[in-house]
């Protein structure tokens, strides 16, 4: 069904959001804002000790919906996940089409859009896919299927929050478009000034080393979660929006009639090869 390529840029997606906040926590120049209206009980604090606060938020997080977007990369996912391993949401891959993805435990749920069809099977193979199978979810299991598995790792919101605590502690992490700058005593922390994002006030923590640029939005009323994570290296951007903290992924999955056992279209992509993502 979906290439190994797309599921693998699916969880490198989640690394790589929760590495840019684990590298801004882990910075030790420290730098406080001139203007501290409006930062709520954020005022008094250092840019380090709201990064260590927002990431202690997102590792207590039991669920959130995560979005994210690449300037270099058209993939964008649209998840929402906890930390059993569930998730319901949308992977898409720009003009190569859209799949909405639902797991529950090990049984995974998919429906792609006709233009994904067309994009993974040529001439009228892609087209004969797209019409059988309009409105219809492929089923499978984590268990049954090496892709579905490669896919389980984007749904899991515990091994998001396990790479946030790694990836801070290794220079090797990646939270960038494209790559990360090896930390130097150069590196700076700061606090931006309040702003508003999608009606919740927030303070940006800005990261800076090698031209490399990261900045976390914490939320400065209630539980001050990271909402927004993003970096900028080499003219490219990376942007992860985080919300919907704690709120349950829905329990509801495809009625039995409205899916297919995935074994049934494989024969449809046997001599195909993998698209270039």
């Amino acid at each position: 069904m979906t290439s190994r390529r797309r599921a693998a840029t699916a969880a490198v997606a989640l690394s790589c959001g929760a590495a840019l906040l684990a590298g801004a926590a882990s910075t030790g120049a420290v730098a406080a804002a001139d203007d501290p209206d409006g930062e709520g009980d954020l005022a008094g604090k250092s840019a380090q000790q709201i990064a260590d606060t927002a990431l202690h938020e997102l590792l207590a997080a039991q669920s959130l919906r995560l979005r994210t977007r690449t300037t270099g990369e058209p993939t964008q996912l649209d998840l929402t996940l906890d930390r059993a391993g569930n998730c319901a949401g949308t992977i898409s891959k720009g003009p190569l089409g859209r799949i909405e993805i639902i797991k529950r435990g090990t049984q995974v749920w998919l429906k792609p859009d006709a233009t994904f069809w067309k994009s993974q099977l040529p001439g009228s193979e892609g087209t004969t896919a797209a019409d059988k199978y309009k409105d219809t979810y492929l089923h499978g299991t984590t268990k049954g299927d090496a892709i579905l598995q490669s896919l389980a790792d984007a749904c899991d919101l515990k091994a998001f929050q396990k790479s946030a605590t790694s990836h801070g502690k290794s220079s090797s992490a990646t939270p960038s478009p494209s790559r990360t700058p090896s930390p130097t005593a150069t590196a700076t922390l700061t606090k931006g000034r309040p702003t508003t994002l999608e009606g919740t006030p927030v303070l940006p923590v800005v990261k800076k080393a090698n031209g490399a640029v990261q900045t976390v939005y914490v939320a400065i009323n209630g539980k001050h979660y990271p909402r927004k994570l993003t970096a900028e290296v080499d003219h490219e951007t990376g942007t992860i929006l985080l919300s919907n903290y704690d709120t349950p992924v829905s329990a509801k999955t495809p009625a039995p009639g409205d899916t297919v056992d995935i074994s049934s279209v494989k024969e449809l992509q046997e001599g195909q090869e993998e698209p270039n993502a």
